[in-house]
């Protein structure tokens, strides 16, 4: 039980912090567009990763840093594009409100999500480096219930998520709200970019 807590733990802190995918799920869980898929394939995602980090796979992401490199390019390429987007859609304030703003294709939103997630480098660091270091030093039926732990929170985080802002609905219907919402969506991907080549 000890285990199953500590990875619980872990993987909620890790999950927790403000990202650019949390911040893409927030979105869609406001304007109620596929937030179903989105929370499956964040927590699918988690899932595998993690899975990956536990079996031992951490030890070939760190002998790998050019890859790294090269993702951690193109994932701030990738949020700048978000960012610039985001800036688009406040601009028009008529079509901000949930109930009119048009909905994205699911195959927009899978390939959204999919960029915001393996376009950052930190995922493999964070999710099959860290946590797979972590899992494995639990010993050998330990690192399991440590998984098991860590995966129950990011099913818990993207589901509390994606499904609990449309609990904050009533309070973003109005336009220029979504004004103000596409702003800081817009800025933090700037922010994220920037955190991201600027990292070691």
């Amino acid at each position: 039980m000890t285990h199953l807590l500590t990875g619980f733990l872990t993987g909620l802190g890790l999950i927790v912090a403000i990202g650019s995918q949390n911040a893409f799920v927030l979105r869609q869980g406001l304007l109620r567009h596929h937030v179903g898929l989105v929370v499956v394939i964040c927590a699918i995602v988690d899932i595998v990763l993690e899975l990956a980090g536990v079996l031992g796979m951490g030890a070939i992401v760190s002998a790998h840093p050019d890859a790294l490199r090269v993702i951690k390019w193109l994932g701030a390429a990738y949020l700048v594009w978000f960012g610039l987007n985001s800036f688009k859609n406040a601009r028009h304030a008529g079509s901000l409100d949930p109930a009119e703003a048009p909905p994205m294709s699911r195959r927009a939103v899978a390939a959204t999500v999919a960029g915001l997630t393996f376009l950052n480098p930190h995922v493999y660091l964070d999710t099959v480096v860290m946590l797979g270091t972590v899992a494995n030093s639990q010993g050998a039926q330990g690192r399991w219930w440590f998984y098991v732990g860590s995966i129950s929170a990011s099913v818990l985080w993207f589901v509390a998520l994606g499904l609990g802002a449309r609990l904050l609905t009533p309070l973003v219907r109005n336009a220029r709200t979504w004004q103000v919402i596409d702003t800081v969506v817009g800025v933090m991907m700037f922010v994220f970019a920037a955190l991201l080549v600027t990292s070691s």
